[in-house]
């Protein structure tokens, strides 16, 4: 396969080169819109992590021999460019994780035990992940703390008004997701984390759905912490990141213990090692990590604008054409979201609609999303969510409604 690798800074996009990049896109027949819940990946990416194990295969950090030196520098060469990529102010604010899940749960298990009291309370929305509401569930068994959640308006955007009584004095931590994996809706963080910092809490964003779509800058922003995935945004599985402000993550212990995140070991007593290794016990997913990056240049080849005004066009397309079909309803159809539409029909289960559209080669996802007490607060069982990236095509947007209006002419 050819790579095409536009300057970084053309503001040229061209849909048929990008998709190029993409081998299972390219030679399957498959209709995939099912990039919110992972994302394909280019042939930049699967070559780095081919080209690692071919020629740099080696642990990082510990051996003397040249093999090793060599890896630890492409580590840590890929450490700062994340740093650069969401503009941290230094590579120690960077901890590799293996994805957002493992990110938050570091956060609750480390900062939330170390931090919070019965008095305390940690503010959520309705509208979360299963990632960021089960650990946060979890450190208030652990500590006594109260769980509250911001519900939504009528349009299933954040009740901000609502938010503004439960984030008090006694709010700890604030954790929202940027975005809703479900509707797609971008949520309001900068006001979020500003009303956190107004009573001494931290904020806690969760990235994972914004990460390959929005462009990020954790300065700017002023979060806390920001987590993300590497496979929402065309990085392989199983690696992930947790952005922390450098002087909350010196003052927070460590949370799992093991090799690499020490200074000393001994039975009187164990020092820790400086960040950001001290939150990265044990051997690495080092393939993994430069994936990431090796994706991140990929991201960067681009314009983002570009982009995000591609993803825009489909998503506009489909909604148009899904909004004529009788008895289908879009779930959170508001103008400021991400490429993300999920709908329900009337009387018919998400998981018969889905496979309906697989046996027509169209590749959506089904069901509650990890986002249950969203579906039980709209009183729902699912919805049928597609999502679109780059790499569609207005003809993968035709296919996919066609296949929606054939399914609804079985019910």
């Amino acid at each position: 396969m050819t790579t095409y690798l536009p300057n970084e800074k053309s503001m040229n996009f061209d849909p048929q080169q990008f998709r190029q990049q993409f081998p299972l896109i390219c030679q399957s027949n498959q209709t995939y819109l099912d990039s919110a819940a992972t994302s394909q990946k280019p042939q930049q990416v699967i070559d780095s992590i081919s080209e690692f194990y071919c020629t740099s295969n080696s642990n990082v950090h510990r051996a003397a021999h040249q093999l090793s030196a060599k890896a630890t520098a492409q580590f840590e060469l890929a450490r700062s460019n994340v740093a650069k990529f969401i503009g941290a102010h230094t590579s120690k604010e960077i901890i590799f994780t293996k994805g957002t899940t493992e990110a938050i749960n570091l956060i609750a298990q480390s900062y939330g035990r170390s931090n919070l009291t019965p008095q305390h309370n940690i503010v959520v929305s309705v509208s979360e992940h299963h990632a960021n509401i089960v650990p946060w569930q979890m450190l208030c068994q652990q500590t006594g703390a109260t769980l509250r959640v911001i519900e939504l308006d009528t349009e299933l955007q954040l009740n901000m008004q609502q938010a503004a009584t439960l984030i008090d004095d006694n709010t700890k931590i604030v954790s929202i997701a940027h975005a809703s994996n479900v509707t797609g809706i971008i949520n309001p963080i900068e006001q979020l984390i500003a009303m956190a910092k107004e009573v001494g809490a931290i904020s806690v964003i969760d990235g994972a759905q914004a990460i390959a779509h929005l462009p990020i800058n954790v300065a700017q922003l002023d979060c806390d912490f920001y987590a993300f995935s590497g496979h929402k945004m065309y990085g392989p599985t199983g690696i992930g990141v947790l952005y922390g402000k450098e002087a909350i993550l010196t003052a927070m212990p460590p949370w799992q213990g093991g090799g690499e995140m020490i200074k000393k070991v001994s039975f009187s007593g164990t020092t820790y090692n400086q960040l950001p290794f001290k939150f990265e016990p044990g051997t690495p997913n080092i393939s993994g990590v430069l994936g990431l990056s090796s994706a991140i240049d990929f991201i960067k080849s681009f314009d983002r604008a570009a982009l995000e005004r591609y993803e825009q066009k489909l998503l506009k397309l489909a909604r148009e054409q899904l909004l004529q079909i009788d008895g289908l309803s879009i779930v959170g159809d508001v103008s400021n979201k991400l490429s993300v539409i999920s709908f329900v029909f009337d009387d018919e289960h998400p998981s018969d609609v889905a496979t309906l559209l697989d046996q027509q080669n169209i590749a959506v996802r089904a069901g509650h999303h990890c986002a249950m007490p969203l579906m039980e607060y709209l009183n729902i069982p699912g919805t049928v969510r597609a999502s679109f990236a780059p790499y569609n095509s207005v003809t993968d947007v035709n296919n996919f409604v066609t296949a929606v209006k054939k399914a609804s002419s079985f019910f």
